[in-house]
C-alpha cells in the first residue's frame, strides 16, 4: 500500500513552505495544527498512516488538504451522514469541490456525483461503509482511479475498540480490490491495543503513526457522586455555576425529554436531542445550537459527532457514559477554543443495569445462530443465499447489529461469500409520455420495454414491476431489466425507486455443516460479552480514582506526557468519588413476578413460540428489546419490564433458581 507519487510530490511534500502556502491559500489557516503537517508528508510521499488526535484537533485537515495535492479522487469512509454534510459544507465554502453518495439522494443526484468523480470535476467522494455492499457502487468504484482511501473512526475496525463495527473489517479487502494505493486512519479514541490492531490490518508502520497528546489543559473534569433523586437538583445548580453553551449526556431518549422538560420548567432555555427525533428536527436543533439560540442541549450520544462548536463551556454527563472511550469523545467537545470549561459527570450506579442491558442484549443464543445455518442450508439454491437483513433478524429473533457481525464472521470464515446486492423492488413513474418514450427506440428495444412496462402493476401514478412473471413469461434476465430501468432514469424519461435490498451470498457448503460452527460463532459472541463488561467496570473504576482523573485518562490512551497530576480535576482538589447505589427490595422478594412470567409464556405460545429460553425470559423482565417482542407486541403486556431496575444477571438467577 505504499506505492511512490511522482517526484513533484515528494518534492512538495518535503517543502514546508509549499505546505504552508497552500494551507493559508486554500483554508485561510496561518499555520498546522500539531500532527497535522506530519501526517500530510506521510501521505504526500506516498505512504499510508494512521492519525490519533483528540476530537476536535483537526484530523480531517489531514485528508483534505492532501486531497488536493493528489491526482485522483480521495474516498472517505465516514460512519454518519449529518457527520458528511457538515464537512462537504465547509469543504465547499472553501471553494473544494467534494460530494457524497449517500441514502437520502435521488437516482439522478448520485448518478450527477458519479459522473463529476469521473470528469475529475470532485476531488473528495464521500460514503458510509454500507455503500459498499451496493453492486452498482462497486463497478462505479472498479472504473475509476482512487489516489487514497480515508476511514474515518477507524477505531471501528478493532475488535478491541469501543464501537467495532462489523463492516469496516472488510475494508483491508475493499482497498485490495480496488487496487487503492494508501489509507489514512483517523481517529480520536485508540488504546495501545486498538491502535496495534488497526495498524496491522493495513501493514501500517510504528514510524506512520501519529499520535498527538491527549491533555486538555483547559478543561476542569470533576466526577460528581449523586443519589439518583438529587440529580435534578445538583444539574440544575452545575447549569447556574458554568454559564455559556453546554451538551448534557443521558443514556435513555426519555431520560432526554424528561430532563429538558425539567429544565425548561425551571426557566432554561434547552431542547431534547435523541435518535427518536425526525432528522429534519435534529437538523434544526444543530442550526440552533449552533448559532446559540438554543444554548444548552440534553443529548444521548446521537448529539456531537461533527458539532464543531469552538466555545462550548460545559458538558454534563447526567448519566454515566458506555466507556471510557465514549466519556473521552463527549468531553473532547468542550472549550474547543481553548478557554476554559468544565466537565462534570453526576455519577452512581444506578443506571448500571441499563448499560450492561446494551451488551447483553447484542448477544445471540446459540440456538438464534443455529436458526440463522439452517436458513442458509434450507435457502440456499444452486450454491447461492439470498437474505434480505430486516426478516431475517425477525425469523431468527437476533437484533440487526449482531446479526451483521455473524455474517461478517462467517465470510472471514469462508462460509459465506458476498456476491452481489440488489434492490427487491422496483417502482417507476414516467416524466414523458409512454408512447414518446418507446418512439425513441429501434423495434427490438420497443418490444423489449412494452414486455417491461406489461409487467408493471401501475396505481395511479407508479408502478411497481414484477420481475417474476417477466421472467417467466418473456425470458428477461433481471440485469438487463435493471440495465434499461437505470437508462431510462438517468435519460429522464421515468422516475425511479428501489426498496428493499437483498444481500446475495455465495455458499460453501462443506464449511456450513462443520460441527463446531456454531460453538465458535457463540463463543465470539460471549468473548465479546465478557470484554465490554469489563469495559464497563474499568468505567467504573475510572470514576472512583483515588489518582488524577486526567492522568489516568491520557494514560487510558497510551500518552504518558500529561502531568501526574493536573491541578484542575476533582481528585487533584481533594474530592475522590465514592459512587452511590441506590437499595433494592431483594430480586427474590418482589412481587408478581411469577405471574408476569406465566403471563408472557401464555401470550408467547398463543403466537406459536411453544420453547422459550430463560435468557428471552429474562429480557422480557429487564425490558430488554428483540426482534421477536415487536412483532408480537410483548411491550404491551404488563410485565415487560417489570424487573428493569436490577442486573440481567440477577434476573437470570431468578429464573433459574424458580425452574
Amino acid at each position: 500500500m505504499n506505492p511512490m507519487h511522482d517526484s513533484t510530490q515528494v518534492l512538495q511534500a518535503a517543502d514546508s513552505e509549499f505546505l504552508h502556502q497552500q494551507l493559508k491559500q486554500q483554508f485561510g489557516f496561518d499555520g498546522f495544527r500539531e500532527g497535522q503537517q506530519a501526517i500530510i508528508e506521510h501521505i504526500l510521499l506516498g505512504r499510508s498512516s494512521l492519525a490519533i488526535f483528540p476530537t476536535g484537533s483537526g484530523k480531517s485537515l489531514c485528508y483534505q488538504f492532501s486531497a488536493l495535492q493528489l491526482a485522483n479522487v480521495t474516498l472517505v469512509i465516514s460512519p454518519l451522514l449529518a457527520l458528511m454534510k457538515d464537512q462537504i459544507a465547509f469543504l465547499k465554502d472553501k471553494g473544494i469541490n467534494a460530494a457524497s453518495i449517500d441514502s437520502s439522494q435521488s437516482y439522478d443526484q448520485s448518478q450527477q456525483v458519479m459522473r463529476d468523480v469521473r470528469s475529475g470535476h470532485t476531488k473528495i467522494l464521500m460514503v458510509s461503509v454500507e455503500r459498499f455492499k451496493n453492486e452498482r457502487f462497486r463497478q462505479f468504484l472498479a472504473s475509476i482511479q482512487i489516489s487514497l482511501l480515508v476511514v474515518d473512526e477507524a477505531h471501528c475496525i478493532s475488535e478491541w475498540g469501543h464501537n467495532f463495527r462489523p463492516d469496516y473489517l472488510k475494508i483491508p479487502v475493499y482497498c485490495q480490490s480496488f487496487a487503492i494505493p494508501q489509507v489514512l486512519l483517523l481517529t480520536a479514541t485508540a488504546t495501545a491495543k486498538v491502535k496495534q490492531d488497526i495498524a496491522q490490518h493495513f501493514a501500517i508502520s510504528a514510524e506512520q503513526i501519529v499520535q498527538t497528546g491527549f491533555y486538555r489543559p483547559n478543561l476542569d473534569i470533576s466526577v460528581k457522586a449523586t443519589l439518583e433523586q438529587d440529580k435534578n437538583i445538583e444539574l440544575l445548580n452545575t447549569i447556574h455555576h458554568h454559564q455559556g453553551a453546554g451538551i448534557i449526556y443521558v443514556t435513555l431518549q426519555k431520560t432526554a425529554e424528561d430532563v429538558a422538560q425539567y429544565l425548561r420548567s425551571q426557566g432554561v432555555n434547552c431542547t431534547a436531542y435523541h435518535a427518536g427525533l425526525d432528522a429534519e428536527i435534529r437538523h434544526r436543533i444543530q442550526q440552533q445550537f449552533m448559532t446559540g439560540q438554543i444554548p444548552i442541549i440534553v443529548a444521548t450520544i446521537a448529539f456531537g459527532m461533527g458539532i464543531d462548536k469552538s466555545d462550548i463551556r460545559f458538558v454534563i454527563h447526567y448519566d454515566l457514559p458506555k466507556s471510557i472511550e465514549n466519556y473521552s469523545q463527549e468531553i473532547g467537545r468542550a472549550g474547543r477554543d481553548g478557554q476554559l470549561s468544565h466537565c462534570v459527570t453526576l455519577a452512581n450506579k444506578d443506571g448500571l443495569n441499563t448499560i450492561e442491558n446494551f451488551v447483553y442484549g447484542d448477544t445471540p443464543e446459540a440456538s438464534a445462530i443455529q436458526k440463522l445455518i439452517q436458513h442458509i442450508s434450507q435457502e440456499t439454491d444452486n450454491g447461492q443465499w439470498e437474505m434480505q437483513e430486516s426478516a431475517i433478524s425477525t425469523s431468527t429473533n437476533i437484533k440487526l447489529l449482531p446479526l451483521k457481525t455473524l455474517l461478517v464472521q462467517l465470510e472471514l470464515a469462508n462460509v459465506l461469500k458476498p456476491s452481489f446486492a440488489y434492490f427487491a423492488e422496483f417502482k417507476y413513474q414516467f416524466v414523458q409520455d409512454k408512447a414518446a418514450v418507446l418512439a425513441q427506440f429501434d423495434e427490438s428495444r420497443q418490444a423489449f420495454l412494452t414486455q417491461i412496462f406489461a409487467h408493471t402493476h401501475f396505481k395511479k401514478i407508479w408502478g411497481q414491476l414484477n420481475f417474476d412473471s417477466l421472467y417467466q413469461e418473456f425470458g428477461a434476465e433481471r440485469q438487463r431489466v435493471v440495465a434499461a430501468l437505470d437508462y431510462l432514469a438517468d435519460k429522464q424519461m421515468i422516475l425511479l425507486e428501489t426498496k428493499k435490498i437483498t444481500q446475495v451470498f455465495e455458499v460453501n457448503s462443506s464449511r456450513l455443516v462443520q460441527a463446531d460452527l456454531v460453538a465458535q460463532l457463540s463463543q465470539y459472541f460471549q468473548s465479546n460479552e465478557v470484554k465490554e463488561i469489563s469495559r464497563l467496570n474499568q468505567l467504573l473504576d475510572f470514576f472512583e480514582s483515588k489518582t488524577c482523573i486526567t492522568a489516568r485518562l491520557n494514560h487510558y490512551f497510551d500518552d504518558n506526557r500529561s502531568p501526574q497530576q493536573c491541578g484542575h480535576c476533582s481528585v487533584c482538589r481533594g474530592e475522590v468519588a465514592i459512587l452511590p447505589q441506590k437499595s433494592h427490595i431483594a430480586l427474590n422478594q418482589l412481587a408478581n413476578v411469577e405471574q408476569y412470567l406465566s403471563e408472557f409464556v401464555s401470550h408467547m405460545n398463543a403466537k406459536g413460540h411453544s420453547s422459550i429460553s430463560t435468557a428471552v425470559k429474562a429480557k422480557f423482565l429487564a425490558g430488554m428489546t428483540l426482534p421477536i417482542f415487536a412483532r408480537i407486541r410483548v411491550k404491551q403486556l404488563p410485565g415487560f419490564g417489570y424487573c428493569g431496575e436490577y442486573r440481567y444477571q440477577e434476573i437470570i438467577q431468578l429464573i433459574e433458581e424458580r425452574r
